[in-house]
């Protein structure tokens, strides 16, 4: 094997090691948000209202469990990600089966 083709596949996966990494989600503790620097000692209204609406609503769906409703979560860039690095390995594998196979 050439000393150019060995690089090149060396970056290649370098580059699609990198690309993973891309689509790996951050853990950051900070928030977006600034903090308030006082809590309140007594809840806001909007906060006894909500707590009786889901007494009254649990009170009345005691026989059956519900989850809380958080929201969707956008996977779209974790499937993308995904299959592409997916079928940059089966590509790899094809190609040194080809490789193997045809004696290079």
């Amino acid at each position: 094997m050439s000393s150019a083709r060995r690089s090149l596949l060396t970056a290649t996966a370098a580059a699609s090691l990198l690309g993973a990494l891309w689509f790996v989600p951050s853990a950051n503790a900070t928030s977006d948000s600034p903090v308030r620097d006082a809590v309140s000692a007594s809840p806001s209204p909007q906060v006894t209202e909500q707590a009786r609406i889901a007494a009254t609503t649990a009170d009345a769906s005691v026989g059956g469990a519900r989850l809380a409703d958080t929201g969707s979560f956008d996977s779209t860039p974790y499937v993308i990600g995904g299959t592409f690095c997916l079928t940059l390995g089966a590509g790899f594998v094809v190609y040194s089966v080809r490789r193997e196979r045809l004696g290079f």
